[in-house]
């Protein structure tokens, strides 16, 4: 399989979701993508060792896609080599009552990963340029001064909250977390297909919800509400990446494999080094150890 590449999947300039290609497969067999998953996610694992002991940066992978676009099994593949202390997965539902008495982003600083450790957004804070743009009667929960009615909710209100949320990221990123976001372009066929699989498979009815039905009615929404979002807020602080999803083993590859290749460009992410003094005594130390036997 050729060498995936993360410019190759990098939102870098204005683009339209239907120009792109939602199944990929590099010619390789369920065995070879799963193979290559395992060593991507060994050099993962271990890069993430590094991280924690190195301990001055924090990494933050927010992912973003539709219904049943795979970001469940992602994470849970993906980070299957990482020390369980060293990852921390957050999934963001409707907002509780609480998190509507402060600002949208309120919720999303309390998690924000420590420097060291990985943190996973699992729908992250673009739901609030997403769902409530498809809903607009969702903002009127957050209790906004002058904003009385769905009428008041403007271009110029969303192209504000773009704003923030580059701010937002500008800022977590200048101190010290390295973001990455990650959209699963999901066709909507192969959405209908995992469908009928959670109503076919007794042990997926549990996923299924007819809410999701009524969202699927709304697809060229989402989709139109997804690549403004992105060509508004891909930035060199905070790239988007847009992964063909319709094929998750490939996809899963594609993914450890830009995380791998970017997060390896930061060379100053080094292992600490042992006191001079420290060194200088280790013979000794390995001395005092032996001589209890």
């Amino acid at each position: 399989m050729d060498t995936i590449k993360s410019k190759a999947y990098k939102v870098e300039k204005e683009f339209k979701l239907s120009d792109l290609q939602t199944y990929e497969d590099f010619g390789s067999s369920k065995k070879e993508l799963k193979k290559q998953l395992e060593e991507v996610r060994e050099a993962l694992g271990e890069f993430q060792n590094t991280l924690y002991a190195h301990g001055q940066y924090s990494v933050l992978i927010c992912i973003q896609g539709m219904d049943t676009s795979g970001k469940d099994s992602l994470i849970r593949e993906v980070f299957k080599d990482f020390n369980a202390s060293g990852v921390e997965v957050h999934s963001f539902k409707v907002p509780t009552a609480l998190e509507l008495k402060h600002d949208y982003l309120w919720r999303h600083y309390l998690v924000l990963p420590a420097k060291g450790i990985f943190g996973v957004f699992n729908r992250t804070h673009y739901e609030n340029v997403l769902v409530t743009r498809v809903h607009p009667e969702y903002i009127l929960g957050e209790h906004i001064p002058g904003v009385r009615s769905v009428e008041d909710i403007d271009q110029k209100f969303w192209d504000k909250r773009f704003r923030q949320i580059n701010d937002f990221e500008r800022h977590i990123a200048e101190n010290g977390t390295l973001v990455f976001k990650f959209f699963m372009n999901l066709s909507k066929d192969e959405q209908r297909r995992r469908l009928l699989r959670r109503l076919e498979l007794r042990e997926k009815n549990w996923k299924f919800s007819p809410g999701d039905l009524k969202e699927r009615k709304l697809w060229n929404s989402y989709q139109k509400c997804y690549e403004e979002a992105i060509n508004k807020t891909s930035t060199d602080n905070a790239p988007w990446y847009i992964v063909p999803a319709d094929n998750k083993k490939a996809a899963r590859v594609i993914f450890a494999s830009i995380l791998l290749e970017e997060l390896s460009k930061y060379k100053d992410i080094q292992e600490p080094e042992l006191e001079e003094k420290v060194k200088a005594n280790l013979e000794m130390y390995k001395q005092q150890l032996q001589n209890e036997e």
